[in-house]
């Protein structure tokens, strides 16, 4: 079962005994051991920190998906609902061999509902060899594999590597790069580069735009996200994501100040001109 890598849902807040909060440093701060590299290592001793994964999401990539959310993220987003998975520790940890004997068991179901595995997080390229090995190994089962990205790590991995995706679900934040600092306390320009990236290579990929009234939302900088997205090659859609408030309650459960308590979902209407936006570029929009 899923429940052998984690027994949680990804809006269960879970905080490990070696987690940052419990040490008294300060929990939105990056720290050493969220960016240390790890030595390769056989894949019975490889360890991945992994918060939780589910079984049957349908909401992360085409067909049934076993989803894997792994710890670790560089990102301060303001709306992150998982603000538990930002530090790496802050997981339980499972080998290789024992992530990819939990997946086998359901490979050949995943096969015939048209989907496969995907890996989230948190930023699953901060663990760059636990997430390509697990991926090697599920291209070796003939899965379907999604990498769930900001793009922010993206120089870490290879071509090669990136063969092993067989689709980006690649979060773009904002097209004005102040407004993305704002959002996310990091530059844009590497999501940009990566994005550029997987279009060259011809890789094929979905666009994930978290539409916030008051920070994500204005014209010019939505239509700079669009007009960006129109110039990739291997785009097959922009997913628009409403905000929500279903984070809350971890922000402040952790003792961290939470931006957008004041915040509303963004109406119907404004969530249409955002996609008309993005549909005057001749985009797939959902």
């Amino acid at each position: 079962m899923a429940a052998q890598l984690s027994n949680r849902s990804r809006y269960e807040l879970f905080v490990a005994k070696s987690a940052p909060v419990k040490s008294g440093a300060p929990y939105f701060d990056v720290h050493e051991s969220d960016v240390e590299a790890v030595a390769d290592k056989p894949d019975d001793e490889l360890m991945g920190y992994v918060h939780s994964a589910q079984l049957g999401s349908t909401v992360d990539g085409p067909g049934l998906r076993f989803v894997a959310f792994l710890t670790g993220c560089l990102m301060r987003c303001q709306y992150c609902h998982n603000p538990d998975t930002w530090h790496l520790q802050n997981g339980r940890p499972y080998s290789v061999d024992h992530t990819m004997k939990v997946i086998g068991r359901y490979a050949q179901a995943l096969k015939l509902s048209r989907g496969g595995i995907t890996l989230s997080g948190g930023e699953p390229v901060l663990q760059t060899r636990f997430t390509t090995r697990v991926l090697r190994r599920c291209k070796e089962l003939g899965l379907h594999t999604c990498l769930d990205t900001c793009g922010r790590l993206g120089e870490r991995l290879t071509d090669e590597q990136l063969m092993d995706v067989d689709l980006n679900l690649l979060d773009i934040k904002s097209g004005d790069p102040e407004i993305y600092q704002r959002v996310t306390r990091n530059p844009l320009q590497p999501t940009l580069d990566y994005a550029r990236r997987l279009s060259q290579l011809g890789r094929p990929m979905w666009v994930r735009f978290v539409l916030v009234p008051g920070l994500t939302d204005g014209y010019d900088n939505v239509q700079r996200v669009a007009d960006f997205c129109a110039s990739l090659k291997g785009l097959e859609r922009v997913e628009i994501l409403r905000f929500h408030q279903l984070g809350k309650g971890k922000w402040e459960k952790l003792g961290i100040d939470y931006p957008l308590k004041g915040a509303d979902p963004p109406s119907a209407e404004l969530t249409e001109r955002v996609r008309g936006q993005f549909r005057s570029r001749n985009l797939t929009v959902y």
